[in-house]
């Protein structure tokens, strides 16, 4: 029984090992999102930190901020998403399927 536990423990070990590589790595992959057929663009890492933001002068009205708030937003969340999903491939990838959805 203690062999068994101690092969249980090292597999463990290797998970969580292969599990920190992975989210070592999506430090260094990007994802985008944009909104305003790309008037305003979002960057962000694989962990969900934003890189960049991108905002074309054109779409700057100072008599309509809300419209740039919006656009800002949508694309934020864009970018978010892509970021949680590259994130739940990569950590699925790296445990072998074991990673629960939304993790």
């Amino acid at each position: 029984m203690a062999k068994g536990m101690g092969a249980l423990f090292k597999q463990a070990q290797k998970l969580q090992e292969r599990l920190a590589q992975a989210q070592e790595a999506l430090a260094g992959k990007t994802v985008e999102g944009t909104a305003g057929g790309g008037m305003v663009r979002v960057v962000m890492n694989g962990q969900q930190e934003v890189l960049e933001v991108h905002i074309d002068p054109e779409v700057v009205d100072p008599e309509d901020v809300e419209m740039l708030e919006d656009l800002v937003l949508a694309a934020f969340q864009q970018a978010q998403e892509r970021a949680r999903q590259l994130a739940q491939e990569e950590l699925a990838k790296a445990a072998g399927g074991m990673v629960p959805p939304g993790w």
